[in-house]
């Protein structure tokens, strides 16, 4: 099956194969009825968005009340999606994919709601993410893209980031009671 289960509950790795001639490639990024039938529900994309950034951005940790289905169309990005679910068993991991053209793969991940995603661009990349609800400024959530609960390993120390993104809490400070913290 082309949705593939991982380590966090609600994350999905969306694999296809690549059919190769003389003209180039063809693949389907993903069928819907498999990824409903992976998930266990109805998935409804409202919103398709696209970014382009240039080598050494990095977008997130964002945490919308909202599906994503991710696709890097152009470029090499690492992705990572962290579990900030304070009631999940998995809070406070990660799991990181190489996604667009450089790892020859052009998979897309399935990033369930109050999971958080970023990701990382080696050079300039185009980033689709289609999503299941219509964008709302107030649904905005995030984490520090550095935060030493998820310790993520970084291509860099000194990413290019958004002044909104730079100034996101880390897991401890935004559940302190946490008891992780403890």
């Amino acid at each position: 099956m082309p949705v593939l289960e991982t380590a966090i509950q609600g994350l999905y790795l969306v694999q296809w194969p690549k059919f190769y001639d003389d003209r180039g490639f063809f693949k389907h990024s993903y069928q819907l009825h498999e990824l409903e039938e992976a998930v266990g529900r109805p998935v409804q994309l409202r919103q398709g968005n696209h970014s382009r950034s240039k080598a050494g951005v990095l977008r997130g940790f964002h945490a919308e009340p909202w599906d994503k289905l991710i696709y890097v169309v152009h470029g090499h990005a690492t992705c990572v999606v962290a579990d900030v679910r304070p009631e999940s068993p998995t809070f406070g991991e990660h799991v990181s994919f190489e996604l667009g053209d450089e790892p020859g793969v052009h998979d897309r991940i399935f990033v369930t709601q109050g999971l958080a995603n970023a990701f990382y661009t080696h050079d300039e990349v185009d980033y689709l993410n289609d999503v299941s609800r219509e964008f709302d400024p107030s649904d905005r959530n995030g984490f520090a893209w550095n935060d030493p609960t998820l310790g993520v390993e970084w291509a860099t120390d000194a990413p290019l980031l958004s002044e909104t993104d730079s100034s996101l809490p880390t897991l401890q400070q935004r559940f302190p009671h946490h008891p992780r913290f403890a």
